[in-house]
């Protein structure tokens, strides 16, 4: 959940509600695919945040029959002292303490400067409370994983946009320390950057499934339509090829099939590189005749 989307109908004014058949808020979307799993982000502002993840836990607390989240940071805290310091600030409110009982970990706190430094090691290895943490934005070696590891980290997320192998490779990591050292915890998360069918999004979880990864952010994919923005033809083919996966909209659309919080890959990994059936090309314009203005 980001900063700014409803969580409920009364934080939609008169002229926010979109006339499109899909859920808007986070309550509407909870009822209506049975959600379990969450992402929230945080801006690095320990009483903006408190408040905002008490209102988010009330939410899930009146919709969900159990849930568990994790928590986005994306580089809002200069240094792993302040992130501390905030972090245990905001467990100070026994409601906001509560609610993180059901934490899985949180994502990328530190800047990218100060991710692997010394003083990160140190607050690390000496705070016994503190949360699971793992890295993103840090991850852009092949062996930023392995470092993470030595510096305290928890684990590390894939998109297939950092490269397929280094996820496998990470993956691999991450199973082999768990063999090696049983009473560590390794994560390995996974997101798909709002790709989309019926190519990308097929290949991300091809690639998901692969590594291990049983919840994937779907990040935004409820700001469009499912796949109504293709023709008609490449919709039927998809539910035909995907029927797992995919379902139709009451309004006539393909869309991800989201039942009980979860999706169905099956005939994802059946499929060479994730996906069945075969595109025809002709019928979209080609990327040498697009022009830009700007």
């Amino acid at each position: 959940m980001g900063f700014t989307d409803p969580l409920t109908e009364n934080d939609l004014g008169p002229d926010d509600r979109l006339d499109d058949g899909l859920p808007q808020s986070l309550a509407e979307y909870v009822r209506t695919q049975g959600l379990t799993r969450f992402k929230i982000k945080l801006s690095g502002d320990a009483e903006r945040d408190a408040e905002r993840l008490k209102r988010i836990a009330n939410v899930l607390t009146a919709e969900c029959d159990g849930f568990s989240f994790t928590l986005d940071a994306n580089e809002q805290y200069g240094t792993a002292r302040e992130f501390r310091q905030q972090w245990e600030a905001m467990c100070t409110d026994p409601e906001v303490a509560s609610f993180l009982e059901d934490l899985l970990y949180i994502e990328q706190p530190l800047t990218r400067d100060e991710a692997f430094g010394e003083e990160t090691t140190a607050v690390f290895s000496e705070w016994e409370t503190g949360p699971p943490v793992i890295i993103d934005e840090s991850d852009g070696y092949l062996d930023s994983f392995g470092r993470a590891l030595s510096c305290g980290y928890a684990g590390v997320s894939h998109k297939n946009c950092k490269g397929v192998f280094r996820g496998v490779v990470n993956a691999c990591l991450a199973e082999h320390r768990r063999r090696t050292d049983p009473s560590g915890e390794y994560v390995v998360s996974g997101e798909d950057l709002t790709t989309v069918g019926p190519i990308g999004l097929h290949q991300d979880l091809a690639v998901m499934g692969t590594i291990g990864a049983d919840h994937v952010e779907r990040n935004g994919h409820h700001y469009f339509r499912g796949l109504s923005m293709f023709p008609q033809e490449i919709q039927e083919a998809v539910l035909a090829s995907h029927n797992d996966l995919y379902r139709r909209h009451a309004d006539g659309f393909a869309t991800v099939d989201i039942s009980g919080g979860a999706i169905s890959l099956d005939s994802v990994l059946a499929a060479p590189f994730g996906y069945q059936s075969d595109l025809d090309l002709s019928q979209f314009e080609p990327v040498s005749t697009w022009s830009y203005d700007g």
